[in-house]
């Protein structure tokens, strides 16, 4: 019995350093994704529509869809349906922005 609360005792501090460890990292990860999306959306708006009159540009579905998806913390699925939306107009997806 002593022996099992010794190796929880050993956890707790190991468990306490991964927190700390991965929660910057995590940070890191969102912000570089969400700037990310604000790259591929902008890239969009300067280039994806078209220089016509029934251009749909800034109002583009998949764009907009894509935007929420980016607010609302789905950055994974906006930038993923970005980068599809940029190939289908027949651009090239650009590299992400170095930081």
């Amino acid at each position: 019995m002593h022996l099992k609360i010794l190796i929880c005792a050993a956890c707790v501090p190991a468990a306490a350093l991964i927190v700390a460890i991965a929660v910057p990292v995590l940070a890191q990860t969102t912000a570089s994704l969400a700037a990310r999306c604000d790259q591929l959306i902008d890239y969009f708006d300067r280039y994806g529509p078209g220089r016509g009159e029934h251009s749909d540009g800034a109002r583009n579905m998949t764009r907009m869809a894509a935007k929420i998806d980016c607010l609302e913390g789905r950055y994974e699925k906006g930038i993923a349906a970005m980068e599809t939306l940029l190939r289908r107009k027949k651009l090239t997806v650009p590299p992400p922005a170095r930081g």
